[in-house]
């Protein structure tokens, strides 16, 4: 499973910086990956269309929701792969979280609306406008496989192209805000029973000291 490929495309293709990644899965080999790219920028309305008269109001740009197909036998796979592009894009950690099914008897609807966000399917808009822009053609299936069994949704936010770059303060990045592959970090086995969240550290404080 390679997403960094996939990543580093839409950055190339809108020019944007990156607020954060999303990435979310079921448990069950070779079905699609839905990854959101988070994205910050307005679009101005303007009344008229002049670009010398002021905007009138600032919509936010509605995230990218990709699905990627591609062959994976194991979760381990799919962890490895999102740990190896928030490494190589100079996030400062992974964060996986794993979620139950939410089709159960006393889930909070809320764990319903997460579910369909983590596949980049939100229930709402803002100011009548999309929040998330999706080229998912299996979405809806895989919202209700996970909402029966279960998912895991990744989430990092990468220094290289993003918002962070300005202020990334970690003796681990490169210049231009990057690692050198690979992840040196191994992942931990998910199991998807209950609520679990894990957290792969990879950063490193540019105040701190490191004694010999």
């Amino acid at each position: 499973m390679e997403l960094l490929e996939h990543i580093e495309t839409q950055m190339a293709a809108t020019q944007l910086p990156l607020v954060a990644i999303t990435i979310a899965a079921v448990p069950f080999r070779d079905t699609p990956v839905i990854m959101t790219l988070h994205w910050h920028g307005f679009i101005k309305e303007r009344l008229i269309d002049d670009e010398s008269r002021e905007p009138v109001s600032y919509t936010p740009i509605p995230s990218s929701a990709l699905q990627v197909n591609q062959h994976w036998e194991d979760l381990l796979d799919l962890d490895r792969a999102a740990m190896e592009a928030g490494w190589e894009l100079g996030a400062w950690d992974v964060a996986r979280a794993e979620q139950p099914a939410c089709v159960r008897p006393g889930a909070d609807q809320r764990e319903a609306v997460d579910c369909l966000k983590a596949f980049g399917q939100f229930p709402w808009g803002v100011n009548g406008n999309d929040v998330v822009v999706a080229d998912a053609p299996d979405a809806d299936e895989l919202v209700s496989v996970a909402a029966r069994r279960g998912y895991l949704m990744w989430l990092f936010r990468p220094v290289r192209g993003s918002i962070w770059t300005d202020v990334a303060d970690d003796l681990t990045l490169r210049p231009d805000g990057t690692r050198e592959p690979p992840c040196p970090l191994e992942p931990v086995v998910p199991r998807i029973d209950r609520a679990r969240r894990t957290v792969y550290r990879f950063g490193m404080p540019g105040n701190t000291r490191i004694e010999h």
